[in-house]
């Protein structure tokens, strides 16, 4: 008759084989053969402060409820942007909600000459915009709230909204970090929503006052950072910046990844206007893989995902030169 000992060891050995198993079958670039429907155009309209945003919502084929994340576009983006994510987190079972800011959006360079433009788009990287976009996250899940159970609402049974995964480019990256976990020497976390459970970050920023030790210290949900070593705006943090906030995070569901060669516009359906050279399609496959991988394993809290995540299969969507690390 084997021990006690001997019996938890074998068990502890059976689990990691069913564990590595799992991550070597676990495939988030897997599509379903269900076409999703077009995505939805909606506007939630903040009576408390007499504004309108506008969303775009990416709806799985399949009814019932499902998790919901959140995107926050980039300076002088729109709803419209980066739908290569909404696509395909839609049709890997999530309800995608890319939120549109007034005052930051496409408007404020719309009709303008390309130097007035990026005047404009300056002037718009202020603090009241910034405050305005964190509002807009908490005013948006409001609204959901009430549509999830609204009779006649398109929405209506389709969020299970305990489970909420928030994320932005540029912009809306410093708009999730203010929303899932950034401290502010003004007042500590003072815009975190509690009811985002995980973030993604990409092109995130290193605070413009104080440090990122001080500022990221706090962060308890799990992050995942996406950046590159050509990840400059000309509105923007530096590459430096970038790369200064996975050190300063605290361990426990943090990730990292810098892709090489990536300009800020990776993160987008297309290229800036200053950008040159080819842009490398394997980015927007390591972007999708890793970012439902992600999602699947911390919103849905898929055990094979996270063992991708954490193991070496991850590398099969990675380039060489490519970073990625955790902690």
């Amino acid at each position: 008759m084997r021990s006690l000992g001997t019996l938890v060891a074998t068990a502890a050995l059976v689990l990691a084989g069913a564990t590595t198993a799992g991550a070597a079958s676990y495939d988030p670039l897997r599509l379903p053969a269900v076409e999703a429907p077009a995505p939805v155009d909606l506007e939630v309209h903040d009576k408390d402060r007499d504004r309108d945003i506008p969303l775009r919502v990416y709806l799985p084929a399949l009814g019932g409820p499902a998790p919901v994340v959140f995107f926050s576009h980039g300076l002088g983006g729109s709803r419209e942007g980066s739908s290569f994510l909404g696509r395909h987190w839609a049709a890997r079972g999530y309800v995608a909600v890319f939120l549109q800011h007034p005052g930051s959006d496409r408007s404020v360079w719309e009709g303008q000459g390309r130097e007035q433009g990026m005047r404009e788009l300056r002037k718009a990287a202020n603090v009241k915009n910034f405050k305005l976009r964190a509002e807009d996250v908490t005013a948006v899940l409001d609204q959901l709230e009430r549509w999830n159970d609204r009779p006649g609402s398109v929405l209506r049974g389709r969020m299970d909204l305990s489970r909420i995964g928030m994320s932005g480019h540029s912009f809306g990256a410093i708009t999730t970090q203010a929303v899932s976990g950034q401290s502010y020497a003004s007042g500590g976390q003072r815009f975190t929503d509690k009811r985002i459970d995980a973030a993604i970050l990409f092109s995130p920023s290193s605070p413009r006052r104080g440090t990122p030790g001080r500022a990221f210290a706090d962060v308890k949900l799990p992050w995942l950072l996406m950046t590159g070593t050509e990840d400059q705006a000309p509105i923007g943090d530096t590459v430096e910046g970038r790369l200064a906030v996975y050190p300063a995070l605290p361990p426990g569901g943090k990730y990292e990844l810098v892709l090489d060669g990536a300009k800020h516009s990776a993160f987008t359906d297309r290229p800036l206007p200053n950008d040159s050279g080819e842009r490398n399609p394997n980015h927007h496959r390591a972007i999708l893989a890793i970012s439902t991988a992600f999602w699947d394993a911390y919103i849905k809290g898929d055990a094979q995902a996270r063992a991708w995540l954490d193991g070496e299969a991850v590398r099969q969507v990675l380039e060489p030169a490519d970073r990625w690390q955790h902690k």
